[in-house]
């Protein structure tokens, strides 16, 4: 009822024992018209390794990382953040070259936004600061894109800038009152979702939004705000 299987994630190494071996079955019952399909999977990605320092973790090499330690530092929401912004999912992450410590600076700076938002919830965009409605929506464009395409680490980077268009424009003319600003943290805020549950559920709250932000619906673009006024 399941299969076929949209999308399977997993490592070079399960080449042979799960997917050559899946793919065999399924052919075979398909041939004996026990299924209506030929592939089980619709498509595959073959994730990255986490390294450290060139190598692969070790107790010999003594380069291992203790997970634990890195979470109860910085908190679950930054490692994961970490992992996810480091590069594309299918390349390797060198624990050396990140920062959880960088990620947990900017989910800081993301809470402080939904915690100074001073407009009331339900609060008509519309009548917002035009520019950062513009940057809100073809940032939300982008990063929507960025997860069809599965490079969550751009749509990560396109949340980072829209927390940095948004800060402009709160400590700027638009003000925390402004609707448009709290358009963007709200949309933030449900971006973040997608890799800091934790964080963003707290920023939910403190927008005055209810009951979860894993229930709230994914924002809309608005195709009228993504053109430019000028181009040179």
């Amino acid at each position: 009822r399941w299969m076929p299987v949209a999308q399977y994630v997993g490592g070079v190494e399960h080449a042979i024992l799960h997917l050559l071996y899946m793919r065999f079955f399924t052919k075979v019952l398909h041939d004996m018209g026990m299924v209506d399909f030929e592939e089980p999977m619709q498509r595959l990605l073959n994730q990255g390794q986490v390294i450290n320092q060139g190598r692969a973790m070790s107790k010999s090499l003594g380069n291992g990382v203790d997970l634990g330690v890195q979470i109860d530092a910085f908190g679950v929401d930054a490692v994961r953040l970490t992992v996810v912004f480091a590069g594309p999912p299918e390349e390797d992450i060198d624990w050396a070259d990140v920062s959880p410590a960088g990620s947990l600076k900017f989910l800081q700076r993301a809470y402080r936004l939904a915690d100074q938002v001073s407009s009331a919830p339900g609060v008509p965009p519309s009548d917002g600061d035009l520019t950062l409605r513009r940057e809100t929506h073809r940032l939300l464009a982008d990063i929507e894109q960025a997860i069809a395409r599965q490079r969550f680490n751009v749509a990560i980077a396109r949340i980072m800038e829209l927390v940095n268009a948004t800060r402009k424009a709160m400590d700027g003319s638009a003000g925390p009152a402004d609707p448009a600003v709290r358009e963007a943290a709200e949309v933030v805020t449900i971006a973040l979702s997608l890799v800091a549950p934790y964080v963003a559920e707290e920023m939910w709250e403190r927008l005055g939004r209810a009951p979860s932000v894993a229930k709230a619906s994914w924002p809309s673009v608005d195709q009228s705000l993504l053109g430019t006024e000028s181009v040179t």
